[in-house]
């Protein structure tokens, strides 16, 4: 079996491999993306995960770990192996809003950009992910709400553990959940 978090950009993704980690999952993750001021924590992502599209085969490195895949990615995943994903969700305008703050710390936030039609890509984008993993008998799904975990972290750790049947250690899951770094709120 090869565990995935994925989901879109800024939607939680960090803090769940995170919490995974700490409970005791084996991460596949390179370090190459350090922890920065938009993840305190580190990012615990794997750079050759980018090449799936072209080498589909890459994913068999993650058997029996956890990776994360972005969602554009998902749709590149190959038949022949078990995935269960765990799918980060977040509200549109907070995933918008914590991107485009990013951006703007990196110096690569361009003004003017039209927010609404992101909004409208992002959204196609995860129905046309949705649509995939429904049509995947190789391929099982759990949703996760961020907003979710920062209230119900016990709660989010024991479904997400029996969703992915391994012993987790929830108590050092929940550890990992850390209100101070949601920052990139809707009003």
């Amino acid at each position: 079996m090869i565990t995935i978090v994925s989901g879109l950009p800024r939607s939680g993704t960090s803090l769940m491999m995170q919490m995974l980690a700490a409970g005791g999952m084996p991460v596949l993750s390179d370090g190459e993306r350090k922890a920065d001021t938009d993840n305190p924590k580190g990012y615990l992502e794997w750079e050759r995960i980018k090449q799936l599209p072209k080498d589909p085969s890459l994913i068999a490195e993650a058997e029996g770990k956890v990776v994360k895949v972005i969602s554009q990615l998902i749709l590149s995943l190959p038949d022949g192996h078990e995935y269960r994903i765990i799918f980060m969700q977040r509200p549109m305008p907070e995933v918008l809003k914590s991107q485009e703050e990013m951006l703007k710390r990196r110096g690569t936030y361009e003004p003017g950009g039209n927010s609404s039609q992101m909004a409208e890509l992002f959204q196609r984008h995860v129905i046309e992910v949705n649509k995939w993993l429904a049509g995947k008998a190789n391929v099982k799904v759990c949703r996760v709400h961020y907003h979710r975990v920062l209230r119900e972290p016990q709660a989010v750790a024991d479904e997400v553990a029996g969703f992915l049947q391994v012993p987790l250690d929830i108590q050092a899951m929940v550890g990992e959940v850390d209100g101070s770094l949601y920052r990139n709120r809707m009003k």
